[in-house]
């Protein structure tokens, strides 16, 4: 999962390109990179490290331009290499500079397609930099560089990839493209503000960002539609790929997104709420008598589930854990030696509300399992009577395959297991997850009623199709032993 933004204004973007960065850093903190358009250049700063790190008065009074994009990753498939770090580039034809958020599943047929047939070379690992190669050549494809240009390029991509993604490039000459997966899996969002006489429009992963920045809302990118903003502020938006099922990514909304966000018209903030709710009468119905005393959130994204749990089922919300702002999210940490470290670094109980109670600890979710065996275990040393864990999200048993790094199905804690199991696995006392029909009706909420979501993480089942021995070389790129491997060589 990675974070992207693009600005055209009627002013400089690069601070405004930083300041979006920022708060789109949970999507990614392993490497960050910014390209602005002036004079005829695309300027490119990126790095490995947070924003603060990669980013410095030098380097920002070189970013000069009006048109710019920018890109936090968090890595999936290709190495962890400072190569990898986004925006790509390519000069021909005209300049183009392009940041991706996502995965292409087909990617080494289009890596030979694009040597064989489109004569070009690809540097990296990275699918972002096979992205952009096929973009360019259909663009030059066209002949012309004009916005109908441009969507008929966008179209092409559409028919040639598959996959999860969401793109922001910059044209020299055009402006900004922006474009998403034809089943809406991965997410963007079209702001405008009013410039200095002139409209300003921002497209990026997350509305949180747009608000930062002064940008109205406007509403999502449409799956597999183009949109195309001039240097003069021109704003152009078409379809560009036929009909697909609409499937937004509901990982998004279980642990990737804010809780400020705005995706797919749904306030992630209410979708929470609403899995905490169900989550709660699901162990009322399960278990009426029960004896929790206090209800603990795993801090920061289960909160909100946490919260409205608690009010459902009559017990006590308490804040028993604090957590190290210094230390990122373990879940995209690139290896799991490097998350199981980062655990006990990143938080600390407070005795006080463990010692001698049945206390219920609550998740967004339970991926490979080391983080919550972690947990549980301190909550016990913090003296707690009995330790139960729910999950907001249902049992994690398949690879993700769309641009999160869930990538081997034996290193997730539910693959293959019951819930007993995987209860004697995490040493808590109780387990309890969320059903999977409740989490999507959770997330649609009543106004979205019957509204899917991809789920593939939780059923296996792929809205794009996958290809037979498309698992097996998945977990030779992006197991955590691959990673371990290709760092030690």
């Amino acid at each position: 999962m990675c974070g992207i933004l693009g600005i055209v204004a009627a002013t400089e973007v690069a601070g405004a390109l930083y300041d979006g960065l920022t708060v789109l850093q949970h999507r990614g903190q392993d490497a960050a990179g910014i390209a602005t358009a002036t004079g005829g250049r695309i300027r490119v700063h990126k790095g490995n490290g947070l924003v603060k790190d990669v980013f410095d008065e030098t380097a920002m009074a070189l970013l000069r331009g009006r048109i710019g994009i920018a890109h936090c990753r968090y890595p999936t498939a290709g190495s962890e290499g400072s190569d990898e770090a986004q925006p790509f580039y390519v000069n021909s034809p005209y300049g183009i500079a392009l940041a991706h958020n996502g995965n292409l599943i087909n990617t080494e047929a289009l890596r030979r397609e694009v040597w064989e047939q489109d004569r070009r070379n690809i540097n990296t690992d990275s699918d972002s930099e096979v992205l952009l190669n096929i973009f360019a050549h259909e663009l030059d494809a066209q002949r012309s560089l004009t916005p109908q240009a441009a969507i008929a390029a966008v179209a092409r991509v559409h028919r040639r990839c598959r996959g999860g993604y969401a793109v922001v490039a910059q044209v020299l000459g055009l402006g900004l493209v922006a474009f998403r997966d034809p089943n809406g899996i991965r997410p963007l969002v079209l702001g405008r503000r009013e410039g200095a006489g002139t409209p300003e429009y921002a497209v990026a992963s997350e509305s949180v960002a747009l608000d930062v920045l002064g940008f109205s809302r406007l509403r999502d990118v449409a799956p597999g539609e183009a949109v195309v903003i001039t240097e003069r502020g021109e704003l152009h938006c078409a379809p560009a790929a036929e009909p697909a099922p609409h499937r937004p990514c509901a990982f998004e909304y279980v642990y990737f997104a804010r809780p400020d966000s705005m995706m797919d018209d749904i306030n992630v903030h209410k979708a929470r709420m609403r899995m905490g709710v169900a989550l709660g009468e699901k162990i009322l119905r399960l278990w009426p008598d029960h004896d929790i005393d206090t209800v603990i959130p795993i801090p920061d994204s289960s909160r909100d589930a946490a919260l409205e749990l608690a009010s459902t089922i009559g017990v006590k919300y308490r804040e028993g854990f604090v957590k190290n702002r210094y230390v990122g999210r373990t879940f995209i940490m690139p290896g799991q030696s490097q998350r199981a470290r980062s655990v006990r670094r990143k938080l600390n109980p407070i005795p006080l509300e463990f010692r001698g109670r049945v206390v219920l600890l609550v998740d967004d979710s339970i991926v490979r399992g080391t983080t919550s065996q972690q947990i549980v275990q301190m909550a016990r040393e913090a003296g707690a009577r009995k330790v139960y864990l729910a999950s907001a999200a249902p049992p994690v048993r398949y690879p993700n395959v769309y641009g999160i790094d869930m990538p081997a199905a034996e290193e997730l804690v539910a693959h293959g297991r019951s819930v007993e199991e995987i209860q004697r696995v995490l040493g808590c006392d109780w387990l309890v997850y969320q059903d999977l029909e409740a989490l999507e009706a959770a997330i649609a909420g009543p106004k979205r009623a019957g509204m899917r979501f991809d789920t593939s993480c939780f059923s296996g089942e792929y809205v794009t199709g996958i290809e037979p021995d498309y698992f097996e070389r998945l977990r030779h790129l992006r197991s955590d032993q691959a990673k371990q491997q290709r760092r030690a060589g």
